[in-house]
């Protein structure tokens, strides 16, 4: 089968992101992967879908070069054999929860390249280097209820998301003043059992108040597993309404 679809995803050798690299492998379709590392395993399964598979292993606390590769790689593609490209900026990172006043300027200045930078980046390189072909562009950023609700010992995360929501909202106008401009959202997909619940779980307790939360979310088995949230979010992504609202909650 020809390939007709191509999507764009970081943060895939791991949790939900890898999770919805499994699922998009399929024939027809056209998989590039941003991750720190190169996941041997997803090549294997790519091979057995009949899907082609390209992974880069890069790091996106340097966005700038990040986003000037992806422009440079979109510049060498046939646009016209496309009928579908989509950028899924997934990548993020708590770094160390604790109070503002005792985070590690080089672990803060990190976290916001990686959540908020790079997928700002990712996306006007996208956006750059789709715009002239035909095909129907969508861009969805995974965002996080933490975006639209403060949580002590969370600035970073929170500050990344929050402004993740809103570029989505400004690029959102921005397209829709283009004829055949590219459709945004950015989707909080609930709460996920992922690494980040994990290390969530695992600060001390003075450094981070809401530790027993996530330990009781666990405990109750309030966490969706990272397969069964990627199905939402890709069912999500495929809506005719897309990009309707840009800025979404799975759970709305």
């Amino acid at each position: 089968m020809p390939v007709s679809r191509l999507t764009i995803i970081t943060g895939a050798s791991r949790g939900l992101g890898r999770a919805m690299a499994e699922r998009l492998l399929e024939p027809g379709r056209r998989l590039l992967c941003i991750s720190r590392r190169v996941d041997d395993a997803l090549d294997l399964r790519a091979r057995e879908a009949g899907a082609e598979l390209e992974q880069w292993s890069l790091d996106l606390s340097d966005p700038v070069a990040a986003s000037e590769r992806l422009t440079s790689w979109l510049a060498t593609q046939d646009g016209s054999s496309f009928e579908e490209a989509t950028l899924i900026n997934n990548a993020g990172t708590v770094g160390s929860p604790r109070p503002l006043s005792q985070a590690d300027p080089n672990e803060l200045a990190q976290a916001l390249r990686v959540g908020l930078e790079a997928p700002m980046l990712l996306t006007a390189g996208f956006l750059a280097g789709t715009r002239p072909w035909s095909a129907q562009r969508k861009v969805l950023n995974i965002s996080s209820g933490l975006g639209r609700n403060a949580m002590a010992s969370q600035a970073p995360y929170c500050a990344a998301k929050a402004g993740m929501d809103h570029f989505s909202r400004a690029v959102a106008l921005e397209e829709a003043r283009v004829e055949g401009g590219a459709r945004i959202a950015s989707l909080a997909p609930g709460v996920v059992d992922t690494d980040m619940q994990a290390a969530l779980r695992g600060v001390e307790p003075e450094l981070f108040p809401d530790r027993a939360r996530f330990l009781k979310l666990k405990s109750e088995g309030q966490l969706d597993s990272a397969d069964s949230a990627a199905g939402k979010i890709l069912a999500y992504l495929a809506r005719a309404d897309f990009g309707n609202q840009p800025v979404a909650d799975i759970r709305d």
